[in-house]
């Protein structure tokens, strides 16, 4: 089973898991439901009367001293990181996690069962296009006690993490790059570990009711308590692996970027998702802010720039004079003896190049789609003309009216019919599509 894929994905359908929780000892049930394009992933506390929803955003983590902890107007989720982990890595991104209890089962201390409570669900792909974040300038974060975070650049996802234990025991170190089919096989079965200096005082407070041999690796100095063996021989680090992978979960961002990590924590880790999305801000604000309007409106040139990236000399529209409905959009082309391609088109004769014509046709049906809100900030690039015919040659002095009509609308794939109009008389005409992007 696998989500690489460009769509997003949801579970297909319900599937639940039953278990013991890590700090209450209390029996809880974990429901995967699926969710519709754009929910994200949200935790939902069934055991309370109005059934509350809790975001799995950073913005909501509460805690994060040996667990992550997520909260919604007083409500708690404790130990969300390997529920998230799971989700992330095998390609969900849209669903609600349901639990009668504040906490998920902890089972084996791995992400393992979650993996398999995916499988079973199953995988949706949804309509709507996936959104990754590719990590654009270096983040870098250290801590006094000697944590090293570094993002950098790149166009996969990947993981290259050093574990050091107290005095430097136990160090280890992994790298990889983080695929459904990497991440069920190498990481996901690695256990959660705790040395035994720092649980005996929650232990001996009855903190840990759910926490056995069985749902975590114990060290004691150079000793395991464990009652099986090691899955790996580096498993410590791939279970950090593990954690960072749900930690970063919490940006609500899929990125790409090679993360490298020294001494991660589950407070470092959700500090770098808060810069995750704090870089993802900065980008978008680049994006400028379009209020393209409705009806009987007119768009100057200053406005028509700040929805389409052409300028000098390709920018082919000098104002839009009207919109009609959703789908037409009608724009003006003055066009004088000053534009530079009649230089060369032709001396003595000059003609408007009817690919310009054809050019202005799809500037002026970006603009028609452009206005719509789920494509605001996107550009569009030019994917074939057809039917196109040109009747009557352009000359300058002529005013140039483009009348567009949108057809069709799929994804990220428009469909438009245009015309240019000189004197009331159609001198050219195309069917278009071109495809929009992120800018």
């Amino acid at each position: 089973m696998s989500a690489a894929s460009d769509r997003q994905h949801t579970v297909a359908k319900p599937a639940s898991l039953t278990g013991t929780s890590l700090h209450t000892g209390e029996q809880v049930t974990l429901t995967l439901q699926p969710a519709p394009e754009g929910f994200g992933i949200k935790f939902r506390r069934i055991d309370i009367e109005d059934k509350p929803f809790i975001p799995a955003l950073v913005e909501k983590v509460q805690k994060v001293e040996r667990a992550t902890t997520i909260a919604e107007g007083g409500v708690n989720v404790h130990t969300v990181e390997h529920m998230l982990s799971a989700l992330s890595a095998m390609g969900v991104d849209n669903a609600i996690i349901e639990m009668d209890a504040n906490e998920p089962p902890i089972v084996d201390g791995s992400a393992q069962p979650y993996v398999e409570l995916i499988k079973k669900a199953g995988l949706q792909e949804q309509k709507e296009a996936r959104k990754v974040f590719e990590v654009r300038e270096p983040i870098y974060q250290e801590t006094r006690d000697g944590t090293i975070l570094h993002i950098v650049p790149d166009k996969k996802f990947r993981i290259s993490c050093t574990n050091v234990g107290p005095q430097g025991r136990h160090t280890q170190y992994f790298s990889t790059e983080i695929t459904p089919e990497i991440y069920e096989k190498e990481i996901a079965p690695a256990r959660t570990f705790v040395y035994y200096e720092d649980i005996a005082p929650l232990l001996e407070k009855g903190l840990i009711k759910g926490g056995t041999l069985e749902a975590a690796v114990v060290i004691r100095g150079d000793t395991l308590l464990s009652k099986q063996p090691l899955r790996f021989a580096d498993e410590f680090v791939r279970h950090k692996i593990l954690d960072i992978v749900g930690d970063l979960m919490l940006s609500g961002k899929r990125i790409l970027g090679h993360v490298i990590a020294v001494r991660p924590g589950h407070g470092p880790n959700t500090e770098l998702a808060r810069e995750i999305v704090k870089q993802y801000d900065q980008m978008r604000s680049m994006v400028p802010i379009m209020n393209i309007p409705t009806g009987d409106a007119v768009m100057d040139v200053d406005e028509v720039m700040k929805v389409l990236p052409h300028r000098y000399p390709f920018l082919m529209v000098d104002r839009i004079v009207g919109f009609e409905g959703e789908n037409k959009c009608t724009g003006v082309k003055c066009v004088t003896i000053n534009e530079p391609y009649f230089q060369g088109h032709f001396p003595g004769h000059p003609i408007m190049p009817g690919v310009l014509q054809l050019e202005a046709m799809a500037q002026v049906a970006s603009i028609a789609v452009l206005r719509r809100p789920e494509y605001q900030g996107k550009l569009g690039y030019f994917m074939s003309a057809n039917d196109v015919k040109w009747r009557k040659p352009v000359m300058p002095g002529d005013i140039l009216f483009i009348e567009t009509e949108l057809l069709k609308t799929r994804r990220n794939i428009a469909q438009a019919r245009g015309r240019c109009i000189v004197n009331g008389q159609v001198v050219s005409e195309a069917d278009l599509m071109f495809t929009l992007v992120d800018r």
